[in-house]
């Protein structure tokens, strides 16, 4: 069943939509898909910081068409009560993109636990242009996962739950950095990075066959990705 959204540009339309994405990274399933773009197109502009969760997925999704698109098909978002913003979906000046990322700077809901810099970013298109100019199949490579993790209610013992998380070992992937994120309701999630051989690690696989499985699941409830990133 699609996912309806009224209004986005008013404020009962953003509160809805904010408090849609505060257990969710993406409108639909694990990744960025075609349904962010829709809901991104009918937004005039990011939500304001009254809108923690909103604004929080209104830049990530910003962020990524801006350096690698989305190719996500999801599973369909039905938007009324407005008309799309055409020039939303459009490739902003450079001088927008560095007003954009002067905003995330400020932005402390938005932390990645170090995202890529500004030169980081460009040397990568710089890779990816050469690579298709010289008519080369990329090679694999690691990807940079930031992943939600949500416990079943605000009585699991979230230190038991990190650590029932870094049992699980696979080849090819490392964990990084972690957090524990208030969710509400005296509730907290882990936030935690991960590192993957893209060959050798399917994060669906260790979601749906690692992470929420016996016994694991009887801390972790669910897990969502909140950014994927080629290293």
């Amino acid at each position: 069943m699609a996912v309806a959204f009224h209004n986005l540009n008013s404020d009962s339309g953003l509160k809805k939509l904010d408090e849609y994405l505060l257990a969710r990274s993406y409108i639909t399933g694990y990744q960025a898909s075609k349904d962010d773009i829709t809901v991104y197109s009918y937004l005039a502009k990011t939500p304001s910081a009254e809108y923690v969760n909103a604004s929080r997925w209104y830049k990530h999704i910003d962020a990524l068409l801006r350096i690698s698109g989305v190719s996500g098909e999801g599973a369909g978002v039905i938007v009324e009560g407005s008309a799309p913003i055409t020039e939303a979906v459009a490739t902003p000046p450079a001088a927008d993109s560095k007003a954009s990322a002067a905003e995330e700077e400020d932005d402390d809901d938005v932390d990645l636990f170090g995202e890529e810099t500004e030169e980081e970013k460009k040397a990568a298109e710089e890779r990816a242009a050469a690579m298709k100019a010289s008519g080369k199949k990329k090679e694999s490579g690691k990807s940079s996962v930031l992943m939600d993790v949500k416990p079943w209610d605000d009585e699991t013992d979230m230190k038991k739950l990190e650590e029932a998380v870094r049992s699980v070992h696979i080849e090819g992937l490392t964990y990084g950095a972690s957090k524990l994120v208030p969710v509400g309701y005296g509730i907290k999630k882990l936030q935690i990075m991960l590192t993957i051989v893209d060959d050798l690690v399917s994060v669906d696989d260790l979601i749906e066959n690692y992470l929420t499985v016996e016994p694991i699941n009887e801390y972790v409830q669910s897990c969502d990705i909140v950014a994927f990133n080629k290293i």
